[in-house]
């Protein structure tokens, strides 16, 4: 089985350490917005990304490679009280008070232009309705610009609220994961094929924009559920990879409790 898809390569450089069960070859070219690359499954379930003359290789035996913080989450209330993120208007908010008076599913995207985002942003907002009962907002925060979260709600028309990050504050005070390995793995791999198939289209101009490149565009996000109350954060969810989605009946748990 193969397809022909895209996928983005970004210029920082990556130090990372292989797991023994991961083999993992880079070879980056200049990037470009219009490069084409070609996606196929290998036959140990691996997968494989080469344009004509730049490729790289992960291959795993198994499992996710995310790592989960060993760290207790008692003090992420503490670490998100300094917190700020944006709303479309480009007002600044702490980030505490978008639950501080409510309940709500905060979810946090890779980056806006980002194809596993996208199907998460449609993946919660099916359940709109049952949230809008309940009394609990949906919120969906990404790592860039207020230009970058604008274009995400215009294109995606989320039914809940966007927020920018621009400092990564917010996932540094979760500690979601980031790396290249937690990135491209043969899960995230097969999703890939599976949301092209079903529509879903990675957008490659807000992909390559300075705040996305800069940081790599490795970073990975979550989903909690927080309020009402400041502190109060019921639920973490930390992607342990690109597209690692949550059943939503845990989510919908979460807001029941």
């Amino acid at each position: 089985m193969a397809a022909t898809l895209s996928a983005t390569i970004f210029p920082t450089p990556l130090k990372t350490n292989t797991p023994k069960n991961q083999t993992f070859t880079p070879i980056f070219p200049n990037p470009s917005p219009n490069r084409n690359l070609t996606f196929s499954l290998t036959s140990n379930h691996g997968f494989r990304f080469s344009p004509s003359k730049t490729h790289f290789v992960l291959s795993a035996v198994s499992g996710s490679p995310g790592i989960e913080s060993p760290m207790a989450d008692g003090d992420v209330p503490n670490l998100l009280e300094t917190v700020k993120v944006f709303d479309l208007n480009g007002n600044g908010i702490p980030i505490s008070d978008l639950w501080k008076d409510r309940k709500a599913v905060v979810a946090f995207a890779r980056h806006f232009g980002c194809v596993f985002c996208r199907k998460r942003a449609d993946y919660l907002a099916s359940k709109k309705d049952l949230l809008d009962e309940a009394g609990v907002a949906l919120v969906l925060i990404g790592p860039g610009n207020i230009d970058q979260a604008r274009a995400f709600s215009e294109q995606t028309k989320f039914k809940g609220e966007v927020y920018a990050d621009p400092n990564h504050s917010s996932y540094e005070a979760l500690r979601f994961v980031s790396g290249v390995l937690t990135t491209f793995t043969p899960k995230a791999g097969l999703k890939i094929i599976q949301l092209y198939m079903e529509g879903y289209r990675q957008d490659w101009e807000l992909s390559f924009q300075k705040d996305t490149v800069s940081r790599g565009g490795w970073q990975q996000g979550g989903i909690i559920v927080a309020g009402p109350g400041k502190t109060n954060i019921s639920y973490i969810h930390r992607d342990k990879e690109a597209g690692d989605d949550p059943d939503i009946e845990e989510i919908l748990a979460a807001c029941r409790s």
